[in-house]
């Protein structure tokens, strides 16, 4: 097994654990040095917080590691495409790389629907490397919300 893979299975086992408090299944990794720095999954419905997005609490909790806002030389892990909030905040927060296990159709703001790393001059361009267990990222998010739907359903 690849690095890459050792690292997207435990953003994944951070997406279960948002799976398991209902929130989208989405989980992040910043690793520096080969090590890992911050984990976290999406809180978004528990904390009552739009921006509680897995990304960004991976990033509060690496700057804070750090002591730094500046990620320099780290590299996230995440388990569904960055939307337009957390890719800024990628960009900002100046991560080398981002590896990226599903594509978001939706939302996603590095090359699904635009995309921010490649297409505007900001003065930091992460690297990134898409579909990293995408399979094994889509079943989670698919599994939840065919399970979402089925609640609803019957709550009718």
């Amino acid at each position: 097994m690849q690095e890459k893979e050792k690292f997207m299975k435990i953003a994944l086992k951070e997406a279960q654990k948002a799976y398991e408090k209902m929130e989208i299944p989405v989980g992040a990794i910043i690793v520096k040095d080969g090590k890992i720095i911050a984990r976290a999954h999406n809180q978004k419905e528990t904390k009552f917080d739009t921006t509680k997005h897995a990304e960004i609490l991976a990033i509060q909790k690496a700057s804070k590691k750090l002591n730094s806002w500046r990620l320099i030389d780290c590299e996230m892990y995440v388990t569904l495409e960055p939307c337009s909030m957390c890719a800024g905040a990628i960009i900002n927060s100046r991560i080398k790389k981002v590896y990226i296990g599903a594509n978001d159709e939706k939302t996603g703001a590095i090359g699904s629907v635009l995309n921010l790393f490649d297409d505007y001059k900001f003065n930091h361009k992460p690297e990134y490397e898409k579909g990293i267990m995408k399979e094994e990222c889509e079943i989670i998010l698919k599994q939840f919300f065919k399970e979402l739907r089925k609640l609803k359903s019957e709550d009718k």
